[in-house]
């Protein structure tokens, strides 16, 4: 049950702006506000308190190692480079106050609970129970729960992938060096969940790791260090046989499917190279069209020549995540010259 000084505060008002769509063309202001985990019991020169503020009960806890807590409310955290009266942010806060019934009937159904809390793509968390945040000496908070672990393990979906890297003649000296940064790079946006592989190609396949011909291993963090040591072990010449390349990345991908391990559905081959000679429509056609049923993307994540393959048949993103839809439905992204 919440308190009566609890439910006071959840109606007590703050002018400032909240958009709630009513229907298409209309739009209503709303007073609301919220208690934000570094504003609560702070007040001002005159001893009112500050918005998003407001007196919030804390009391010592020894199940929360003796903190002060609010076992009936939980707070919001924004990160302090993010405005807090942001409309995204206030509208997030809202809907997710339904959390706060949750929480607590999560405590009481299993006292042994700890922390609770909801983090956000819009950048704000939410945390049960509630509890005064202070911020550094130089009044910033740097948390911001989108760059923790389990956000990034919970907001993307488990991934496997084959990393093929040039090592043709063109790829001597600079570019290969910026190729294994590249590698190396991509393994670091790669999770527990995830699996993936490395190969190496010339006129010839190079599995990086010999022993692991055929298959995918576990993202964890020693296999990516130890894959990293092997990079070192690349040098470039001959001539690039991305065609051969490609097909041993698809049927990679099939045949680890059907072992039941890693992702059914998010699958990639990542290519890092200085160019391309040919679109391999050929490959292509064989294993992701038209119907695209093992759902494989290719990245091209480093860009030289501006012939070859075409974005229509190879979608291109970023190393960051951060696709932009073409017109085709494809993803693209400026390149990297190498």
């Amino acid at each position: 049950m919440l308190s009566l000084l609890a439910k006071k505060a959840i109606f007590r008002r703050v002018l400032f702006k909240l958009y709630l769509p009513v229907h298409k063309q209309c739009w209503v202001l709303m007073p609301y506000e919220y208690f934000n985990a570094v504003l609560i019991n702070e007040v001002d020169k005159e001893n009112n308190s500050v918005e998003l503020g407001g007196r919030f009960l804390l009391q010592s806890n020894d199940h929360f190692n003796n903190l002060p807590v609010n076992l009936s409310l939980s707070v919001v955290q924004v990160p302090t480079n993010m405005y807090n009266k942001d409309s995204a942010i206030v509208n997030g806060v809202y809907w997710s106050e339904a959390l706060n019934k949750v929480f607590v009937d999560n405590f009481e159904k299993d006292p042994s609970l700890i922390w609770q809390y909801f983090g956000s793509a819009k950048g704000f968390f939410r945390q049960y129970p509630g509890i005064k945040w202070k911020p550094d000496q130089h009044g910033v908070i740097a948390f911001d729960c989108r760059n923790r672990k389990w956000y990034i393990q919970a907001a993307t979906s488990p991934k496997n992938v084959v990393i093929l890297v040039d090592v043709s003649g063109s790829m001597k000296g600079l570019r290969l060096t910026i190729a294994r940064q590249t590698v190396s790079s991509i393994l670091d946006t790669l999770g527990d969940d995830d699996f993936f592989n490395i190969i190496a190609y010339n006129e010839e396949l190079h599995y990086v790791e010999k022993c692991l011909n055929g298959t995918l291993v576990q993202a964890d963090v020693t296999n990516k260090d130890y894959f990293r040591l092997r990079l070192d072990k690349l040098f470039a010449k001959g001539i690039g046989m991305l065609d051969v390349a490609l097909t041993e990345a698809f049927n990679l991908l099939t045949d680890f499917n059907q072992t039941g391990r890693g992702s059914e559905c998010s699958q990639a081959i990542m290519l890092v190279t200085d160019g391309a000679v040919d679109t391999y429509d050929a490959v292509f056609a064989k294993y992701n069209w038209p119907d695209r049923k093992i759902g494989v993307q290719v990245h091209k994540a480093l860009g030289g020549r501006q012939d070859g393959i075409h974005p229509e048949y190879i979608p291109v993103t970023n190393l960051h995540r951060e696709p932009l839809f073409d017109g085709d439905g494809g993803l693209a992204v400026t390149l990297t010259m190498l």
